[in-house]
């Protein structure tokens, strides 16, 4: 029996996919649920798995597009499972016969002079001006001599190839790529996004996670990291500031009562941005577990459409690169993401007086058609107070039972 496999559907409004991969090749015997190929939409890479056991037949080349429904391979599951190939011997190559070397020209050597490696006039000059040894110049003028064109030649030109490698490689953007790159320019220019920047001083929480990071790991086997604070702070200033929950809906607004928290992630095929569902009621474990899981199903490939669906808010940590400062794009159809960066230690004014801290800078983009800077500024304040005050105003002033420990 020939089974034909057709292309599920990845989900809702998605309705074709790219073949990114054929993991097994036209002929070979297959598993039942093995992957055997590995499928671009616009929204997430995911495995296809084989539905039966037996030889495979490829229908789609790499890069094809494909519907949702159309059928990608034959599978024949009456087909047994073939002997194990005799290993295939080694071909060796017949030696090569060696054929006679040339005898290497003899040139009779060039009579030195007194004009030998001399400059001319102009052509010292120019070596002068540029800090070039004579010496290190071959002269093609009479005698060896150093005219002003071995001069000019001689002095290292940024707009003049070197000798150096100029090739160039073209490659077919994936899906997700395109899909990414699509919805990135769609949230230039159509929405009205401004970015406000604030700094961050993180003293308080790297005292906390100095201080209680090792028990909280023994206890919950997970790191006590920065995206939990991050995220109750966010949390916080989007119950104090509605408009940054709510996104535009044709000629109506919606905000949201509940915070879906967005987390850019870098994975294989690029970023991607899972969320954590109804993360205001989650603790600190329960975000750094979440952050975990998503983290690594986005590094193995694993992630599904549904885990990046939605979301009301993002958070984006360009610091794990050791970005400064940047202005982060909003990810359609929210309103806000919050951007996080390096933490550096900088001199700033404490009590008074000149103090070292571990400082961050953190940006806000904002589509300014339905958040004011009233709420924008106001928003990354409050984000700013919360991680620079976490005892009061994330964990209440009992950091054990805030942490669990």
């Amino acid at each position: 029996m020939v089974l034909e496999m057709k292309v599920p559907s990845p989900g809702e409004s998605i309705t074709e996919v790219e073949i990114a991969e054929w993991l097994v090749e036209d002929g070979d015997y297959v598993e039942k649920d093995q992957a055997i190929a590995e499928v671009d939409s616009d929204k997430a890479t995911l495995e296809l798995p084989a539905e039966e056991s037996g030889i495979i037949t490829l229908k789609a080349e790499v890069g094809d597009a494909v519907a949702v429904g159309e059928v990608v391979c034959l599978i024949d599951t009456s087909a047994k499972r073939p002997e194990g190939d005799a290993p295939k011997a080694d071909k060796k190559e017949a030696p090569k016969k060696e054929e006679p070397k040339e005898e290497p020209k003899k040139t009779e050597p060039k009579k030195e002079t007194y004009a030998s490696g001399t400059p001319s006039p102009a052509a010292k000059k120019i070596l002068d001006e540029k800090g070039i040894e004579a010496s290190s110049v071959a002269g093609s003028g009479r005698d060896g001599r150093i005219t002003k064109e071995d001069a000019v030649k001689a002095v290292p030109s940024m707009g003049t190839p070197t000798g150096g490698s100029r090739g160039e490689s073209r490659s077919k953007l994936s899906m997700l790529r395109r899909k990414v790159a699509e919805r990135l320019v769609s949230a230039k220019n159509e929405t009205a996004m401004l970015t406000t920047f604030n700094e961050v001083d993180m003293s308080a929480i790297f005292e906390l996670r100095n201080e209680y990071k090792e028990e909280f790991k023994e206890k919950h086997g997970v790191s006590l990291g920065f995206m939990s604070f991050f995220t109750k702070a966010v949390i916080r200033a989007l119950q104090m500031y509605p408009a940054v929950n709510s996104m535009i809906d044709g000629k109506e607004m919606i905000t949201y009562d509940f915070c879906d928290i967005s987390i850019a992630v870098s994975g294989p095929k690029g970023l991607m941005v899972p969320v954590i569902r109804n993360a205001e009621n989650l603790t600190f474990r329960g975000v750094e577990a979440e952050v975990k899981r998503l983290a690594i199903r986005a590094r193995d490939g694993q992630i599904t459409v549904d885990e990046m669906t939605g979301g009301t808010f993002t958070i984006s940590n360009g610091g794990v690169f050791g970005s400064m400062l940047s202005t982060p794009i909003i990810n359609p159809p929210q309103s806000g993401i919050l951007g996080m960066h390096n933490i550096v230690d900088r001199a700033i004014v404490r009590d008074g007086a000149i103090a070292i801290a571990p400082v961050m800078y953190v940006a806000l983009s904002y589509d300014h058609r339905i958040i004011d800077g009233r709420e924008s500024v106001g928003f990354l304040v409050a984000v700013k107070e919360a991680l620079e005050s976490p005892k009061e105003l994330l964990m209440d002033g009992n950091v054990k039972k805030a942490l669990e420990l």
